[in-house]
């Protein structure tokens, strides 16, 4: 049975969650790339974009012009499993945006630190607003 939020492991993943999100609003691609495992088996699901492998999301930070990012974190849910394995779940809302966002993050201890090895980015509607429903599939 694997342990749940040992404490010393939740403050270890809570700090590099925290390193992270720095990167993100510094817009520091090289901290950002080193966060990620660097395997072809991490993924990462962006508002706009599905990314697979390592060398994908790397190209992808490149590619994207800096943009603000500054952003309020709300609702931040880290939980640990054992020692190696963690998740990161938070709502934010980017400053003067309409719209807010969530992200979740798995995250595995590696030889050189927590790395995340899943990510996944969604926009919500603003409040009152109706999502616009999935195209609807062709019955197979």
């Amino acid at each position: 049975m694997l342990e749940i939020n040992i404490p010393e492991v939740v403050a270890e993943v809570t700090e590099t969650f925290m390193l992270y999100e720095r990167a993100l609003i510094a817009n520091d691609v090289d901290m950002l790339d080193r966060l990620f495992w660097d395997s072809p088996l991490t993924l990462r699901y962006g508002v706009a974009e599905n990314l697979y492998g390592h060398h994908a999301i790397a190209a992808f930070r490149i590619g994207r012009p800096a943009i603000d990012m500054t952003r309020r974190l709300m609702n931040t849910v880290i939980t640990t499993y054992g020692r190696d394995i963690a998740t990161a779940n938070t709502e934010f809302q980017r400053v003067g945006a309409t719209m807010s966002g969530r992200q979740s993050h798995v995250w595995l201890r590696t030889d050189e630190g927590w790395r995340i090895t899943a990510a996944h980015v969604s926009l919500l509607p603003p409040p009152g607003q109706t999502p616009v429903p999935p195209p609807r599939s062709a019955p197979l």
